[in-house]
């Protein structure tokens, strides 16, 4: 039995996480307009400038292009095995099925920092110079997770008699795999390749262990917060950036709603 005022209560829970969530991204994109370096009300007045100041910084355009291309490396890498993963898990069972699930979502349990340390004593021990390279494997790892969960839940979602039925019309597992599998999963694919963009590109604790000399997008912006006359332009590519990874994300979970 519904409770008197229940709907109430529910709408303001929404709204009140909804607000504690979204006002911080509101005041970035609110100050990233302001024509002061001082970020305090009362407004000094309505600017572009910042945005012009974007795309003269030489240095802030070379790590967006590194964590754009760590991201897609990365993103592609991990949506191709967490994909392989996820048909495996859901179509096959094998000796050591729960102990393969366990691992391959630990890192979703176990602290970014905590990995990313990891990481670099495993590199260190391998020889392996640290590098963008050494960043997208990192990148892989806490990846794959998200890909195997979002690709499972649709592998669970339709009969494997299709895929039975394909076969038995004279397909073989690698051509039912690529014409009836694979498109009817593409939707949850590509949710699950966007959410490892997503998740790439504003990573940072794994990044700052593993980075070496180059630099990302998050390393950059945590560098330059040292320098006052700087953050004007920090708070605006800060907003672009949590805009850009809104629409990435709402994006994906219109695709994986398709699902």
């Amino acid at each position: 039995m519904r409770r008197p005022g229940a709907p109430f209560i529910g709408t303001l829970y929404f709204i009140v996480i909804a607000v504690f969530l979204y006002i911080p991204i509101f005041i970035l994109v609110v100050f990233s307009f302001n024509d002061s370096v001082i970020l305090v009300f009362p407004y000094k007045g309505f600017t572009l400038r910042w945005y012009g100041e974007l795309l003269k910084a030489k240095e802030l355009l070379k790590a967006v292009g590194n964590s754009l291309l760590i991201g897609i490396v990365s993103s592609t890498v991990s949506t191709l095995l967490g994909t392989m993963a996820a048909v495996g898990i859901s179509r096959f069972r094998f000796v050591g099925r729960e102990l393969f699930l366990a691992v391959a979502s630990l890192p979703l349990v176990i602290p970014y920092v905590v990995l990313g340390v990891a990481l670099l004593v495993f590199f260190g021990m391998v020889g392996v110079s640290l590098s963008l390279w050494t960043v997208g494997i990192g990148h892989v790892v806490i990846s794959i997770p998200y890909v195997l969960l979002i690709v499972a839940s649709r592998l669970a979602g339709f009969p494997p008699n299709l895929e039975e039925a394909a076969m038995d019309l004279g397909a073989t597992y690698w051509q039912t795999l690529s014409r009836v599998t694979v498109p009817i999963c593409a939707p949850a694919v590509a949710a699950a390749f966007l959410t490892s963009f997503t998740t790439s590109f504003d990573e940072f604790a794994v990044s700052f262990f593993l980075v070496g000399r180059e630099s990302t997008l998050p390393i950059y912006l945590y560098s330059q917060l040292r320098f006052p006359s700087r953050l004007p332009l920090i708070v605006t590519l800060a907003a672009v950036v949590m805009v850009s990874s809104m629409g990435v994300l709402a994006l994906a979970e219109s695709l994986r709603r398709k699902t």
